[in-house]
């Protein structure tokens, strides 16, 4: 996948190079591990050698300000309740001083282009329940019960890709 721009002045690409993967993980760290409190052994999983990552830059300078992941096959299938066709996002993370700047919806929009490159129906997401509405406006609707995942409520959300 090439570098698409996201409007706001921010670029997302898939991190194929092992400097992209580091950025990716350092953003992720500074999100869910400093601002959050999500153990560090929670947030890197075995997950991680497979996944698709995205990379979210400033244009202007190339620095890295969001991330996220893409899951697919058996690891999407562990995560979304054992359906192959369905891809799973997770870890998406937006630097605290690069919120609002559209990052987040350029994320999900590119992990949706990866999943849609893999013939995948349907992306599925564990939400923060605080980001609900964020995940709802761009076509996610949440299905199940309220749980917890690193002592933060969560819902499952699905947007069909098709």
């Amino acid at each position: 996948m090439s570098a698409a721009d996201a409007g706001g002045g921010v670029l997302c690409r898939v991190a194929v190079s092992e400097e992209d993967r580091q950025a990716c993980f350092a953003v992720r760290k500074e999100v869910f591990v400093a601002e959050q409190g999500v153990p560090e052994d929670l947030e890197y999983d075995a997950y991680d050698a497979g996944a698709v990552h995205v990379l979210a830059v400033r244009r202007a300078d190339g620095a890295p300000v969001g991330t996220g992941r893409l899951l697919t096959g058996e690891a999407a299938a562990a995560k979304n309740g054992g359906d192959a066709g369905v891809g799973a996002l997770g870890r998406l993370a937006v630097l605290r001083a690069a919120r609002g700047l559209g990052a987040g919806a350029a994320l999900v929009r590119a992990i949706e282009d990866a999943a849609r490159a893999r013939g995948l129906d349907a992306v599925d997401l564990h939400a923060q329940t605080q980001a609900l509405g964020f995940y709802e406006r761009l076509g996610y609707e949440a299905y199940g019960p309220e749980f917890l995942d690193a002592d933060i409520p969560h819902r499952a959300m699905r947007r069909a890709l098709r």
